[in-house]
C-alpha cells in the first residue's frame, strides 16, 4: 500500500490513511491501529462499491491483504472481505477470498458455513455445492459446535428435495459427539420409519437383518410376508440407531464439561484467562488418553485457533505429533505455522526447537537458516548464538563453533554485553570440549579489559576457576587465582555495589570452605568492606549514594547498568509448569 501516493479518496481521507498506515508500520502488532486503518479504507469515497475509483479499491484490497496476512485467524474479517468483493467485483472474486480464508483458518465452522451458504446462492450446479460441503465436512464436521454447518448442509439437500442424501448426512452426524446431537437422531429416527431400507443401512447390513428376521420366523415355523419382514427389519434398524445414539451420548457427555468451560472458541489478540488455558490442557489430556488420532488432531487444531499466541500449545502439539509414527511432515508443518505466523521472534524458543528438528532430519542447512533468521531480528539473542555454535560443533567440529563466536563478537550490530557472554561460552568450549583449562583461562584474561563491566563475564570466570581440579599442593595457587579475580572486580569493574557484593560473596564462601589457616583474617576484612557501615565500607557508602574520594562509584548510566547486570537464560531454564491455581489474564510470554 505504500506504493500509492493517492489512496483514492479526498485529500482529507488520503492524509488520514497515510497517518494510519504510518502508525501500523510503526507497530505492526497493534491490533487497534489495524482496525482503524481497515475502517478508514472501507469508508473511502463514502463507502466502496463497484463504481469506486481503482485507487480506492486497490487501497482497500492491499490493506485487507496485509491485515489478514498478519492476523489470518480472524474469520469475521474474511467474511467481511468476501462480502466487499462480492459487491465490488462479483461472485468469482468473493469465492477467491473465501478460498483464501478457509485455507488460513481451516477449522472455522462459521467461515465454512458462510462459504457454503454463499455457494448455495451463487452456484446452480448441485455437485459443485455438494463438493464444497464435503470439503467443509472434512475440516469442521467433528467440531463440538458444528451444528450450524450440518444444518446448512441439510437445508441445501432439502432445497434439492434429495431425501436420500438427507438420510445419508444424518447417518453421519448421529455418530459425532456434538452439542445438538439428539435432534439429529430424532430426525433420522422419524425418517427411518418411511424411507426405503436401502437408504438407511448398507447392503451388507440389510442382508444380515433380513437373514436374522427370516431365521427368527423359521424357528417358530412362521412364514412372514414381505411387509412383515420389512416391519421387523425397521425395528432392528431402529434398535441399531438407538445403540448409536447411546454411544454418541456417552462420548458427548465425556466432553461436555470441557466444552462448557470454553468461553472464547475463536482467535483474538487479547490474552486468555489462566482458567481457559488450564481447561484446554485438561481437554487435550483427555482426548490424547482416548487414543483417537483424528479427534486428537482436530482438538489441537481448535485449541491453536484460540491459543495461537501461546507457544506452550505449539510445543505440545509438535511433541505429541512427533511421538506418532511416520508424522515427520506433520511435525514440520506445525513448526512452520508456529514460527512464520503466530509466535513472535521475540520468543525464539519454538524456532530453536524447529532448528533442532531439522538438524535431526539431516537438513542442517535449514537449521542454520533458522538460526540466522532469528539473529537477523534479534542480533543480541545469546541463546540463539550459542545454539548455532553448538550446531556447528556437532556437525563440523570445535573450530567451526569458535568461528560462529568470532563472527558475532566482531559484528558491529552485537552489543558489548552480549559479546561478553559469548566470550565466556568460547572459553567454556576450550575448557569442556577441548579440555584445555589454560587456553580457557587465557581467553578470560585477555578479554577482561573489554568486558570488566559485565556481571555475566565475572560470574562465569569465577565458576570456571572454582571448577578446576586441585590438590593439597595446588590449592594455594588455586586460591590466589580466585582472589585475583575478586580484586579485579573490586578495582576495575563499574558494576553496582549490590552486584559486587553478590560476586564477592562467592569468595567469602570459598574462604570458609577451602581457605587455609589465615583465611579468616582475609574473610573478616572482606566482610567489613562488603557489609560494614558506610564509615568503613566503600561499597556500603556507594549503595547509599555516597562517593569514594569525591568520585561517584556507580559510573554506568541506568540503561547500560541493566544490560551489564543482565542474566542470560535459555528457554529450558525459564520453563516452568503451569500454576494450576493461577487467576486472571495469562501473559503470552
Amino acid at each position: 500500500m505504500g506504493d500509492f501516493s493517492n489512496y483514492g479518496g479526498s485529500d482529507e481521507e488520503n492524509a488520514e490513511i497515510k497517518r494510519l498506515s504510518a502508525e501500523v508500520d510503526a507497530d505492526t502488532d497493534n491490533f487497534e491501529n489495524w482496525e482503524k486503518l481497515v475502517r478508514a479504507c472501507e469508508g473511502l469515497e463514502g463507502g466502496l462499491n463497484r463504481n469506486s475509483s481503482p485507487q480506492a479499491l486497490a487501497t482497500l484490497r492491499a490493506t485487507y491483504d496485509r491485515f489478514l496476512l498478519k492476523f489470518p485467524l480472524l474469520f469475521g474479517y474474511w467474511k467481511k472481505y468476501a462480502d466487499l468483493e462480492f459487491n465490488i467485483s462479483g461472485p468469482e472474486s468473493a469465492e477467491m477470498v473465501y478460498e483464501r480464508g478457509c485455507a488460513s483458518i481451516t477449522n472455522s465452522v462459521d467461515l465454512w458455513t458462510e462459504y457454503c451458504s454463499f455457494k448455495m446462492e451463487t452456484t446452480h450446479t448441485p455437485q459443485l455445492v455438494r463438493d464444497l460441503f464435503e470439503r467443509g465436512a472434512n475440516h469442521v464436521g467433528m467440531d463440538f459446535l458444528a451444528h450450524p454447518f450440518w444444518d446448512k448442509y441439510l437445508e441445501y439437500e432439502e432445497r434439492q428435495e434429495a431425501q436420500d442424501k438427507i438420510v445419508a448426512i444424518l447417518n453421519r452426524v448421529i455418530r459425532i459427539p456434538m452439542h445438538q446431537y439428539a435432534r439429529y437422531f430424532e430426525r433420522l429416527r422419524t425418517l427411518a420409519q418411511t424411507r426405503p431400507l436401502a437408504e438407511l443401512v448398507s447392503a451388507d447390513a440389510l442382508a444380515r437383518y433380513r437373514a436374522e428376521v427370516e431365521a427368527e420366523s423359521a424357528s417358530f415355523g412362521i412364514q412372514k410376508s414381505e411387509p412383515e419382514i420389512e416391519r421387523d427389519i425397521r425395528v432392528k434398524i431402529d434398535a441399531q440407531l438407538y445403540t448409536v445414539f447411546q454411544q454418541t451420548q456417552a462420548e458427548t457427555t465425556k466432553r461436555w464439561t470441557f466444552e462448557s468451560e470454553i468461553k472464547r472458541p475463536y482467535f483474538h489478540v487479547t490474552e486468555l484467562e489462566h482458567a481457559q488455558l488450564a481447561n484446554w490442557r485438561k481437554y487435550l489430556d483427555f482426548e490424547e488418553s482416548e487414543g483417537n488420532f483424528n479427534r486428537t488432531v482436530f482438538l489441537y487444531e481448535r485449541c491453536l485457533v484460540t491459543c495461537a499466541l501461546y507457544d506452550e500449545f505449539w510445543f505440545r502439539y509438535a511433541r505429541w505429533m512427533s511421538a506418532q509414527e511416520g508424522k515427520e511432515e506433520e511435525v514440520r508443518n506445525i513448526y512452520l505455522r508456529a514460527t512464520t505466523l503466530y509466535v513472535p521472534v521475540s520468543r525464539p524458543g519454538i524456532r530453536l526447537q524447529y532448528a533442532y528438528f531439522e538438524e535431526m532430519s539431516e537438513r542442517v542447512d535449514v537449521a542454520r537458516d533458522i538460526h540466522a533468521a532469528i539473529l537477523n531480528k534479534l542480533p543480541d539473542c545469546v541463546e540463539a548464538i550459542v545454539s548455532w555454535a553448538n550446531l556447528e560443533r556437532r556437525q563440523s567440529g570445535l573450530d567451526a563453533a569458535i568461528e560462529v563466536y568470532k563472527a558475532q563478537i566482531d559484528s558491529p550490530t552485537v552489543d558489548i554485553f552480549t559479546k561478553a557472554a559469548l566470550v565466556t561460552e568460547w572459553a567454556y568450549l576450550l575448557w569442556k570440549v577441548k579440555g584445555s583449562s589454560e587456553e580457557a583461562r587465557a581467553c578470560f584474561s585477555k578479554n577482561v579489559q573489554w568486558y570488566s563491566d559485565s556481571r555475566h563475564f565475572w560470574q562465569k570466570w569465577l565458576e570456571f576457576e572454582l571448577g578446576q581440579p586441585t590438590s593439597a599442593e595446588l590449592e594455594e595457587q588455586h586460591g590466589e587465582r580466585v582472589k585475583d579475580i575478586i580484586q579485579t572486580i573490586r578495582s576495575k569493574s563499574r558494576l553496582s555495589p549490590a552486584v559486587k557484593q553478590e560476586l564477592c560473596q562467592v569468595y567469602l564462601n570459598y574462604l570458609q570452605d577451602r581457605g587455609g589457616k589465615q583465611a579468616m583474617k582475609e574473610f573478616l576484612a572482606l566482610d567489613r568492606e562488603l557489609y560494614g557501615p558506610q564509615s568503613i565500607s566503600a561499597i556500603t557508602k556507594a549503595k547509599l549514594g555516597g562517593k569514594e574520594n569525591g568520585v561517584a562509584i556507580g559510573e554506568l548510566d541506568e540503561p547500560t547498568r541493566q544490560k551489564a547486570e543482565a542474566r542470560f537464560y535459555s528457554f529450558y531454564q525459564l520453563h516452568a509448569d503451569p500454576d494450576p491455581n493461577a487467576q486472571g489474564p495469562a501473559s503470552f510470554n
